[in-house]
């Protein structure tokens, strides 16, 4: 592990611009679990009936169960080693811009700067009829939000069946198609269409350094580096060995 570590900080070393594509797994040691694995979210609410954009506009009181049990879960959560180390690497200059699948706005609140969300974010809210944003923290007492035109808010998170915001897609795939290094955290990558990213950045000649608990797609057809394990250890380790390296240089 430690070849693998030093052989990943020395693509981040020489790497002109490298990017990160994280997921729930980056997430989970700060208390938040994957929707999708046992006891997640969509094992007891089923995303079909609780988190398409049809199921909340014809019944956001039901929804609303859903998305107040998800609020409890995030506003527990604290960023982890992951997020900082992440922001540490902006701060160095060996990380460019993090695209994440992640809701939590754990990576701002452990300092990164460059933050692409690619699902949107749980801290806001919208009004689908008027289009007035709210914080989340301003309508939290009520149990059904409201704006002031009297329509239910719906969190700026995208549901299923709703697109991926425009802006977001395109600065991710412009910047997939000119890394020279991405970083690939805590996801399996296989929803569409943030899976397409590693796909794009390896055609442009990008090296991919992979953190995950375990193999996934991406092991075996485009990783360069695979670095087995939890994302809070791993990145946390191989920020360490850059910091090492530059106090001797």
């Amino acid at each position: 592990m430690d070849h693998l570590l030093h052989s990943a900080g020395d693509i981040l070393i020489h790497s002109s611009m490298t990017i990160a594509l994280t997921g729930a797994g980056i997430s989970v040691e700060s208390g938040i679990p994957d929707f999708r694995s046992a006891g997640g979210l969509w094992d007891r609410f089923d995303p079909f009936e609780y988190a398409t954009l049809d199921a909340f506009q014809a019944d956001p009181a039901k929804v609303w169960t859903m998305l107040h049990e998800m609020e409890t879960v995030v506003l527990r959560a604290k960023p982890n080693k992951a997020h900082v180390g992440l922001a540490e690497l902006e701060k160095m200059g060996f990380l460019h811009s993090v695209i994440t699948q992640n809701v939590d706005n754990l990576h701002q609140a452990g300092g990164a700067r460059n933050v692409i969300e690619y699902h949107g974010n749980s801290a806001t809210l919208s009004c689908l009829k008027c289009g007035k944003g709210y914080s989340a923290e301003e309508k939290r007492d009520e149990a059904l939000p409201r704006c002031v035109c009297g329509s239910v808010l719906k969190p700026d998170v995208v549901f299923f069946g709703e697109t991926i915001p425009p802006r977001a897609m395109n600065k991710s795939y412009q910047l997939a198609s000119t890394t020279q290094a991405l970083l690939v955290v805590g996801t399996s990558a296989l929803v569409f269409p943030a899976n397409t990213i590693p796909d794009i950045a390896k055609k442009n000649g990008a090296k991919i350094i992979e953190i995950n608990k375990e193999e996934t797609h991406l092991t075996s057809t485009l990783t360069d580096i695979f670095l087995h394990g939890s994302a809070v250890e791993i990145v946390s380790a191989l920020v360490q060995d850059i910091k090492i390296r530059q106090a001797r240089s």
